[in-house]
């Protein structure tokens, strides 16, 4: 979400091929079945690969049937997928950013699983918020592929060196204030360590941080239907005037005001930042000897949320073997693929009832973030990359104005937000 910045160019490609492709409508071939074992083809963006990979070497170990995994570069994805569209030569399968699924299904691009999905036991139990952008006119079009929950993580021997309790984490957005001001205050004196960092010059990245702790406070920062901007509004203006006063007092690091999102998750693994939100699929890649703690984003006064991010997958609306490429998407849901697979690399479940599953339940942190899936939120908006994720659009300069710059100017500036979502 964060690090994955769409052009606009990308999303008038994708308008233009998916006017050339009739807009994606499932030709006779979508029907075709087959009466062997089929190899079906799957597209992933780079961003998941990983994932990607293990859910498909662990099926064609066991299947007859075959998928083969083509990984494409994050910032050519979109363009790719456009291409491919519009000359009808879309794989079997492709995954998405989740925030963009429901271009693709408002176009056509993705087939109809209603039916499959509603034949699945655990249905109900399927990440929600996935679910929600998956659907399209009451019909079902993708399943969760991958999760990526933002989470606020702390270094548990900064917060002891400072005198700090290293077992309690900030339970409010203002006791994640007064905590990385104490961290700062303690041990930042050498310029080696700041209480806290975020990305504040990177669109995706004030999203994925900052707009948890609206949700958690009872508020939106859109209508449903992705076309109002709300973040002109409390809690979004409290949000704000927390990290910048944490920004004026010194307690941000140095170079929050610039980092452009490569390398804001960075600093943390290093032992340099006491408290600060993350990406939970980095947990699995920290430092073995770094002791960690994991809490769910708060609002101000309290609460719990999460943006949640990641990819949902789908069979494209023209695949020749939908009923292979389904077998596979409903495996990769089922308990098997969920625990064994990703659950063992401690990756974020699809199903919230398998949170406190046999691998996820030896570490409490774990199953504190499967359990966020069925608190969190990924906004709706077909406008979301240009108003939103691109760096000309105009939430950045709202957000930066707003942190560094003159908040005054926040609510004429969200009509730009507004204008950007309306187009």
């Amino acid at each position: 979400m964060m690090r994955r910045l769409p052009s606009v160019a990308a999303a008038a490609l994708l308008a233009v091929a998916l006017a050339a492709c009739g807009g994606g409508e499932p030709g006779p071939s979508a029907k075709t079945t087959a009466s062997g074992p089929v190899t079906v083809t799957m597209w992933t963006r780079a961003a998941t690969q990983a994932q990607s990979q293990r859910l498909v070497d662990a099926y064609n170990s066991k299947h007859k049937n075959q998928v083969k995994l083509t990984v494409i570069p994050t910032d050519n994805y979109q363009p790719r997928i456009a291409a491919a569209a519009g000359a009808k030569q879309l794989p079997d399968i492709f995954a998405a950013d989740v925030i963009f699924v429901p271009n693709y299904t408002s176009q056509g691009l993705f087939l109809d699983v209603t039916d499959r999905v509603n034949q699945l036991p655990f249905k109900a139990s399927l990440a929600p918020s996935h679910m929600r952008l998956g659907t399209y006119e009451d019909k079902l079009y993708t399943l969760p592929h991958t999760l990526d929950l933002s989470v606020w993580f702390w270094n548990k021997d900064l917060y002891k060196k400072a005198g700090l309790d290293p077992e309690k984490g900030p339970a409010t957005l203002k006791e994640f204030a007064e905590q990385a001001t104490t961290i700062q205050n303690k041990l930042g004196k050498d310029g080696k360590v700041s209480g806290t960092f975020f990305g504040g010059n990177c669109g995706g990245c004030y999203v994925f941080t900052f707009w948890p702790s609206v949700w958690a406070a009872g508020g939106q920062v859109m209508n449903p239907e992705g076309t109002q901007s709300l973040v002109d509004k409390s809690p979004m203006t409290e949000v704000f005037a927390t990290y910048r006063s944490l920004y004026e007092k010194g307690i941000t690091g140095p170079t929050a005001k610039e980092e452009q999102g490569p390398t804001w998750t960075g600093f943390f693994p290093k032992g340099q930042i006491g408290v600060m939100p993350m990406p939970s699929t980095t947990l699995g890649s920290m430092p073995a000897d770094m002791k960690i703690g994991v809490a769910p984003i708060a609002g101000p006064d309290g609460g719990q949320s999460t943006f949640i991010g990641g990819d949902s997958v789908g069979i494209s609306a023209t695949s020749e073997h939908p009923d292979a490429a389904w077998d596979f998407l409903a495996w990769t849901v089922s308990d098997e693929a969920q625990v064994e697979v990703m659950a063992k690399n401690k990756d974020v479940v699809a199903r919230t009832d398998l949170a406190g599953n046999k691998y996820s339940s030896a570490d409490p942190r774990v199953v504190m973030i499967n359990s966020l899936v069925a608190k969190g939120q990924t906004p709706y908006a077909l406008k979301f990359g240009q108003t939103f994720n691109d760096p000309q659009g105009p939430w950045l300069r709202l957000a930066r104005e707003a942190v560094f710059g003159d908040p005054s100017k926040v609510v004429q500036l969200n009509e730009a937000v507004n204008q950007s979502l309306q187009q």
